[in-house]
């Protein structure tokens, strides 16, 4: 390696390497570690439009990190979130609303519904309540334990909480990937398997590609300024600075990339703005 790897934390890294849709290798083999689901659901995934539309022109969008279709047409979000965001457990549950109501068109019956899972990947505890790295959540009863339904789906992946010792599962090497930092971790835990090295094999491409370092790099540095400014915002007292920072943040970063050249569907990947937001950038 002649350049130092790149994070697979970094969400856009993230993105490449787990949603090639020319290659969903890498991409089953994890779903595969961290979701108990058929035989079936792991013979052809897709990778979809991670773009969530709102029913109105001024209902409130997002944008995933990877968006899945399986094959008896399970919807799965994979998301990874490095900075702790104070509504997290809010906006997972409106991004998985709005997996569900996607799904129904005008006069469709209820009973096309899909389970739609969530899963959250962070670089901080989210879930302080144990000390699991791995939790799953569904709709089920206090009291009895008995399970309403099994449509909604959250899964929390916390890299905090991977204990030192492994235990056995794909699910603890691919977290201890996703964990790595240096060049020797890579290498040692390219040979546990084949899918483990291919995603190896595949980051230490993308870290030799300069316009993914520019893109990586610029998204970190986006990071850092959100912070950066939230901080501010807190010492101030001033809770709308928290949107305004962000937001300043990404027509900053959005910029600098349009100056560099770099195609529009990049930058709303990077920044979470919307194309009509950052072609009046020009």
């Amino acid at each position: 390696m002649h350049k130092s790897v790149l994070s697979p934390r970094n969400d856009l890294v993230f993105k490449l390497l787990f949603g090639d849709a020319q290659d969903t290798s890498i991409l089953t083999a994890f779903l595969k570690s961290a979701l108990d689901l058929p035989a079936e659901d792991y013979q052809e995934v897709m990778i979809v439009d991670p773009q969530l539309k709102g029913q109105l022109p001024d209902d409130k969008q997002g944008i995933l990190d990877v968006k899945v279709k399986t094959p008896t047409g399970k919807i799965i979000d994979i998301e990874i979130q490095i900075v702790e965001h104070p509504q997290m457990r809010e906006r997972v549950v409106f991004y998985l609303a709005r997996m569900v109501t996607e799904q129904i068109g005008r006069g469709e019956d209820y009973q096309s519904i899909k389970r739609s899972i969530s899963i959250l990947i962070t670089d901080y505890v989210q879930i302080p309540e144990n000390r699991n790295y791995h939790n799953c959540y569904r709709l089920h009863d206090r009291k009895t334990g008995s399970e309403f339904t099994d449509l909604l789906e959250v899964n929390t992946l916390e890299l905090p909480k991977l204990p030192q010792e492994e235990d056995g599962t794909a699910l603890w090497d691919w977290l201890e990937f996703l964990k790595a930092r240096k060049e020797e971790e890579f290498m040692r835990i390219a040979e546990k398997d084949p899918q483990l090295k291919k995603a190896v094999s595949r980051l230490v491409a993308l870290s030799e590609d300069e316009q993914t370092r520019l893109l990586a790099e610029s998204r970190e540095k986006l990071q850092r300024d959100i912070v950066a400014r939230e901080n501010a915002a807190k010492k101030e007292g001033i809770e709308e600075g928290r949107e305004e920072g962000w937001e300043a943040a990404q027509l900053s970063i959005a910029q600098r990339l349009l100056s560099r050249g770099a195609p529009i569907d990049e930058i709303v990947s990077i920044t979470e703005l919307s194309p009509e937001t950052i072609r009046t950038l020009h």
